[in-house]
């Protein structure tokens, strides 16, 4: 073997050793997508264990699916929209890349005006956007209690704030639990836990597609 050769063998073999040490200490893998879960009790995971927790499904079932990918557990149960943005600055820490936004269901719940709410999420959604922060737009339907005419006014704002701030949509957070009893708690408004897993087989298409425009910079 020539002195040339021999040269670019050791190099070789020095890269490929050096590309082994990254890989088992995990300096070469990619960092994940750093998301939070921003909402009510709906994403704290009301009367459930810790691991029960919205976030913290989604995070297991997107891992499950190949993605690298932490979500923080940002739900205050019994917040208002009015809460969330008076809380969103400090509960939203530097380094998060994406949001999923869900609020509004208490503010139904206690007959808020709509175009309050609408006003709220479009500030939380302004001040994301500033920086530079994604976010998924989680939906709620006002409940039958509250009337076609409130109904009418409060369901129509998660679309409009969607196209107003170019940013996704999941119309409908409690999708698939709703009308279920057995995937509720006795309140006949939380999740249980089998709830949880079904909100997030319905959402995961809609997170993946999320995740992939956070990571394409789109």
């Amino acid at each position: 073997m020539s002195f040339k050769a021999a040269l670019g063998f050791f190099a070789s073999l020095a890269i490929t050793a050096l590309l082994s040490t990254l890989l088992s200490t995990g300096i070469a893998r990619a960092e994940p997508v750093r998301l939070v879960g921003f909402g009510d009790s709906l994403m704290a995971g009301y009367q459930l264990p810790a691991a029960d927790a919205f976030p913290v499904k989604l995070e297991a079932a997107l891992r499950a699916k190949g993605h690298e990918v932490e979500i923080a557990n940002a739900g205050v149960s019994g917040d208002t929209t009015s809460g969330g943005l008076a809380r969103l600055d400090w509960s939203i820490p530097e380094g998060t890349q994406g949001v999923i936004l869900e609020l509004g269901a208490n503010d139904a719940l206690r007959g808020i005006p709509p175009d309050q709410t609408e006003k709220n999420l479009d500030a939380m959604l302004t001040r994301l956007k500033e920086r530079g922060i994604a976010v998924l737009l989680a939906g709620m339907l006002a409940p039958p209690n509250m009337g076609a005419d409130y109904a009418e006014r409060f369901n129509g704002i998660y679309k409009r704030l969607s196209e107003k701030h170019g940013v996704p949509l999941y119309p409908f957070f409690l999708e698939g639990v709703v009308t279920k009893a057995d995937l509720q708690l006795d309140d006949g408004m939380h999740p249980n836990t089998e709830g949880v897993d079904a909100m997030v087989r319905s959402i995961l298409p809609a997170a993946e597609s999320f995740l992939g425009s956070i990571k394409t910079g789109e």
